[in-house]
Order: C-alpha cells, then sequence, then structure tokens
C-alpha cells in the first residue's frame, strides 16, 4: 500500500469492507444478540435489484434513510424497512425505491455519508424514525453504545437473514488515531471509534451504513474496519461522526427534496 495516496488507501479499505454478494459488493455483527422482532425498526437494508441485502441504513424521518457513501458502489435500488428478518418481507409494505440526495462535499474518509429519499405511492413512510443528535451533543470516550445490522457473524462467514446487534464502547479518539497510523492511516477529527479494539465485538461485512445508537439517538454511520478483519481486530472500527452533518440533513428534510 505504500504507493498508494492516503484518501486511495482509505478507498481501499472501504470497499473491502463491503461483502460480496451475488457479483456486487457489501459489513456485519460480530458476538452479538439476535434483535427481537417489533424493534429497531428504523433499520433499513439496502438492497440490490435482485433483492439481495447490500448495506444497512438507518430511518432519520418520514422520508430519508442515512447510509454510508461508499455503499454507491454496490448500486442500490431498493430499501426495505420495517422488519429484522430479511427471509420474511412484504414488498408492498415493506420496499421502498430510492433516490440519491446530492451532497455539497465530495466522498472522503471523515465525510462517508449518503442521504436517501425514500417513497411509495408519494406515500411517507409511517415508522418511526431513529433521533439524530443535538449540535452540542458530545460522544464520551467509554460510553457504551449499540450497533445493529444484518450478514455474516464471522470473518468471511455467510450472512445473516436476521437482524443482530452488539453493545460496544466508544474509544478515545486520540488512541483510535494512534492505532490508526500503525496501518499508515490518518483519521480525521469527526470520525467516531467504537469496537473492534479490545473486544470481540464490532462490525463487519454487511453493516456499513448503519448506525452507531448512543443514548437512543443516532450518532454515527457504520464506515469501515481493518481488511475486513472481522473475529478479533486489531484496529478499532470507524464511524462517520454525524454532528457535523446535521446542517445538511435538517435543510434536506425541511425541504423535503434532494
Amino acid at each position: 500500500m505504500a504507493n498508494l495516496s492516503l484518501f486511495h488507501r482509505a478507498l481501499l479499505i472501504l470497499l473491502i469492507c463491503l461483502p460480496f454478494v451475488g457479483g456486487t459488493f457489501t459489513v456485519l455483527i460480530i458476538n452479538g444478540e439476535r434483535v427481537p422482532d417489533g424493534i429497531l425498526r428504523y433499520m433499513a437494508s439496502l438492497q440490490t435489484n435482485k433483492g439481495e441485502h447490500l448495506c444497512g441504513g438507518f430511518l432519520i424521518s418520514d422520508w430519508f434513510v442515512i447510509s454510508a457513501a461508499h455503499c454507491e458502489y454496490g448500486n442500490p435500488q431498493s430499501v426495505v424497512l420495517g422488519t429484522s428478518d430479511l427471509s420474511n418481507i412484504d414488498d408492498d409494505t415493506m420496499r421502498y425505491t430510492i433516490s440519491k440526495c446530492k451532497a455539497p462535499f465530495k466522498f472522503s474518509l471523515d465525510s462517508d455519508i449518503m442521504l436517501l429519499k425514500v417513497s411509495t405511492l408519494s406515500k411517507p413512510c409511517p415508522l418511526k424514525p431513529v433521533p439524530l443528535p443535538l449540535p452540542e451533543v458530545k460522544v464520551l470516550e467509554d460510553a457504551q453504545c449499540r450497533v445493529a445490522g444484518w450478514g455474516s457473524t464471522q470473518t468471511n462467514g455467510p450472512e445473516s437473514k436476521h437482524l443482530r446487534m452488539a453493545n460496544v464502547s466508544i474509544i478515545s479518539h486520540k488512541i483510535c488515531s494512534n492505532k490508526w497510523a500503525e496501518a499508515d492511516l490518518k483519521l480525521p477529527d469527526e470520525v467516531i471509534c467504537a469496537g473492534g479494539y479490545k473486544t470481540t465485538k464490532g462490525f463487519c461485512q454487511g453493516d456499513s451504513g448503519g448506525p452507531l445508537i448512543c443514548n437512543g439517538t443516532a450518532v454515527g454511520v457504520v464506515s469501515f474496519n481493518y481488511f475486513s478483519i472481522c473475529d478479533y481486530p486489531t484496529l478499532p472500527n470507524v464511524y462517520t461522526g454525524l454532528i457535523k452533518f446535521l446542517p445538511w440533513i435538517k435543510n434536506v428534510i425541511l425541504q423535503n427534496d434532494c
């Protein structure tokens, strides 16, 4: 990797974090537990035109879903909402067409975020969205948070059709940055690190785009780990921090237009 630029090294890591499904790429929950039916209904499954799970996401209003920008490389065509079981989908009530909102920034290591507008028969999604953080919120070191998603539960393992979740602790940016420097990657200031370091819990292929939930609010978006090593990672898992994107997100929601 020595001859690659910082951005291209980061992009390579991001793409490796997409699981390979039916010719496309798709990060999943390691050492978590199955999510009971009826909760976390704001969780979204971004899917291919063949109905295959590609990435995670989460509903933030009755019209909009957030996911990771690198999930666009898998060419998602729809999202499924309102179920924890991807083997039992009612296309008429759970599947939504999507359109990508134009972002006022370029995709980079600290802006791995994508906003999608969902629609079906011009009706808003009736599900309860997950709250976004207040601008002044600080994500504190060692805070207990939660990550959720679908897919393999071990490195290179098969997908899980059932949504799974795991509790993870916030890792200080200083420690996270120092560890990633060992892999010759400089972390931006705004990313959040949780899980995947000094723990056996975290995300893996298939969870990209899902939320990091702290105190009931979504504070981050699943972004990348180290070369898809999921069982006992030596480097912290990294999430895109949501707070710096709140003005853009709130303006899109207010305008109800991408």
